[in-house]
C-alpha cells in the first residue's frame, strides 16, 4: 500500500475513533461518573482516546496532517436499550474493519495498531453487551438526560466554555502528534493536552448534571507547522482562557455551585502553570 493510502486510511480510523470518543464522553457525563453505567462509559472513552492517539501519532510519523474531524456515530436514541445496541453494532463492525485494514498494510507497527484496534473493539462490544443485560426494567426504558433548570445564560456560557477547551485540547493533541521530532517536548503538550480535558470535564459535569448534553463544538485549530509558531499560540490560547475564568470567577451564578467555584479554582492555577511551562518552552524556539 502506498504512504498516501496509508494516512487516507488512518485518518478515516482517526475520526471513527475521535466518534466513539464523544458518544461515550457524553452518555457518560449525562448518566453521572459516580454511577456505574456512567463510570463504565467514561472508562471506555479514556480508552477511545487511547486508540484516536496511537492513530494520530501514525500520521504524525507519516508527516502528515492529523484528521481532527469526527464521523458521524449513529445511534437509537429511545431508551437505554436502543442505544446500547447502537454501540455493541458500531463496536462489532469495527472488528473486521480493523483486521482488514491490517492484511493490507505493510509497516509492521501500523499493522499490530490496526490489529489492536480490532480486538480491544471486541472487548468494548462485551462490556456494552454486558451493560445492556444488566440494565434494570426501568434503567431500560429510560434514558440519559433531563429537562434543563439552570439559567439559559449560564448553560449558554458553560457550553461555551465546553467549546473552548475540547478546542485547545484537540489543538495541543494535533501539536504532539506533528512534532514528534521535538523529543520530550511532544510529551509535554500531550500532557497539556490531557489537563485541558479534565479541564473540560469540570464544566461538562455541571452541564450533564443539569440534564443536558455537553455540546463538543469544534472551534478553529491552529495547524502551524513550525513549534514557535504553534507555542507562541499555545501561550495565547491559555492566558486569554485564564482571564476568562477570572472574569467567570465573579458570576453570580458561579458563587451558587460550590463544586463549579473550586474546579474553577483549580482551572486558574492549571493555566497559571500551563503559560509558565510554555514560556519556559519557547526560550529556544
Amino acid at each position: 500500500m502506498k504512504k498516501g493510502e496509508v494516512i487516507d486510511l488512518v485518518n478515516r480510523d482517526l475520526g471513527d475513533e475521535h466518534a466513539a470518543t464523544l458518544r461515550y464522553l457524553i452518555h457518560g457525563y449525562l448518566e453521572g461518573e459516580d454511577t456505574p453505567i456512567g463510570a463504565s462509559l467514561l472508562s471506555r472513552a479514556r480508552e477511545e482516546m487511547w486508540h484516536m492517539h496511537w492513530l494520530g501519532m501514525i500520521v504524525g510519523q507519516l508527516g502528515a496532517e492529523p484528521n481532527l474531524v469526527p464521523a458521524a456515530y449513529p445511534y437509537d436514541p429511545t431508551n437505554r436499550v436502543t442505544i446500547f445496541k447502537s454501540y455493541v453494532e458500531y463496536e462489532e463492525k469495527l472488528i473486521p474493519h480493523y483486521n482488514g485494514e491490517a492484511d493490507r498494510v505493510d509497516d509492521p507497527h501500523i499493522k499490530r495498531v490496526l490489529q489492536r484496534e480490532a480486538w480491544e473493539s471486541a472487548i468494548h462490544a462485551r462490556k456494552f453487551q454486558r451493560i445492556l443485560d444488566k440494565l434494570s426494567p426501568e434503567e431500560a426504558k429510560g434514558r440519559p438526560g433531563g429537562e434543563a433548570k439552570l439559567p439559559k445564560e449560564f448553560l449558554d456560557k458553560l457550553q461555551k466554555e465546553i467549546a473552548s477547551k475540547y478546542t485547545e485540547m484537540l489543538q495541543h493533541i494535533r501539536y504532539s502528534w506533528v512534532f514528534q521530532k521535538e523529543g520530550i517536548l511532544g510529551w509535554q503538550l500531550m500532557d497539556q493536552a490531557m489537563e485541558k480535558m479534565k479541564q473540560l470535564a469540570h464544566f461538562a459535569e455541571d452541564v450533564a448534571g443539569d440534564g443536558i448534553p455537553p455540546n463538543f463544538k469544534q472551534g478553529q485549530v491552529d495547524t502551524s507547522v513550525t513549534i514557535g509558531l504553534a507555542l507562541k499560540k499555545a501561550l495565547e490560547d491559555v492566558q486569554n482562557a485564564r482571564e476568562g475564568h477570572l472574569g467567570f470567577h465573579k458570576d453570580g451564578e458561579v458563587k451558587k455551585h460550590p463544586g463549579l467555584v473550586i474546579n474553577l479554582d483549580l482551572t486558574v492555577q492549571q493555566e497559571e502553570y500551563q503559560a509558565a511551562e510554555i514560556k519556559d518552552w519557547t526560550k529556544n524556539k
